[in-house]
């Protein structure tokens, strides 16, 4: 870890470093943090154990990248973001770190971080949800700090029917900003459709994602066998290979 740091702070010398890294701020190396963090996640989904070492250490050199930029700014250092996460880490586990015993932890768990953001100043239970995250996982948090303070619906009948009603204005909006914002809403209720039943959405979607991809490469792979260009074929035609490539799965299972 002393080695990495003395790395970031030789590449940040404004006599001797790199020029590109030097003119980095928070905000230009923002987005490759994002980057790297779904690509470790990739590598999760994966199972690639070797990648999975060479993308933690791609996230981790952003960590101190970002702690570097603040140690010069005289805002704080990487020990210190070190200290911070360990003190939350025994504030969050008093049933590890203190007397607690072992029950209730999940309702334990939110008090505790409700605590730390009325520390911060929260007022709402909306206050913490960063609006950086991708729109499917936000609208899934979002949600989820609702139904803490009993904003939810109590089984998937109700945010089923309220699809059904979103659709319609969806079918029926009169301009495009009326449409994004009602697609908008199909998306929502679809969240909230998906959680009512236990289930991460932004898993279920990234599994979906997977199949259909799957499916769409087979379907290239076996036009080309039989001498066809698929972006060339007539819809029909390309739907006759999707039907075969889900007959073939379904002989599999």
């Amino acid at each position: 870890m002393d080695r990495l740091l003395a790395i970031m702070a030789r590449l940040r010398d404004r006599e001797s470093g790199c020029e590109w890294d030097v003119a980095q701020t928070f905000e230009t190396i923002a987005p490759y943090t994002i980057e790297e963090a779904y690509e470790v996640a990739d590598a999760i989904e994966r199972a690639d154990m070797d990648d999975l070492r060479g993308e933690l250490g791609d996230l981790l050199l952003q960590v101190v990248f970002h702690a570097r930029i603040a140690e010069e700014a005289g805002d704080f250092t990487f020990a210190d973001v070190a200290a911070s996460i360990s003190e939350k880490m025994l504030a969050r586990h008093p049933h590890v770190f203190g007397d607690e015993g072992q029950q209730g932890q999940e309702h334990r768990w939110e008090e505790i971080k409700a605590a730390e953001r009325a520390d911060r100043g929260s007022t709402s239970a909306m206050d913490g949800v960063a609006k950086a995250l991708p729109a499917l996982l936000r609208a899934e948090k979002l949600q989820k700090r609702a139904a803490r303070v009993g904003f939810d619906w109590p089984d998937p009948k109700g945010p089923t029917e309220k699809m059904e009603e979103e659709l319609e204005e969806l079918a029926t909006a009169q301009s495009d900003a009326e449409r994004l914002m009602e697609a908008g809403d199909v998306l929502f209720v679809a969240v909230n459709i998906v959680r009512s039943y236990g289930i991460s959405p932004e898993d279920a979607l990234r599994a979906s994602n997977g199949k259909f991809e799957k499916r769409f490469r087979r379907m290239e792979e076996l036009a080309a066998a039989q001498g066809k260009d698929f972006a060339a074929l007539p819809l029909d035609d390309q739907e006759q290979f999707w039907l075969q490539v889900k007959r073939e799965e379904k002989s599999q299972t």
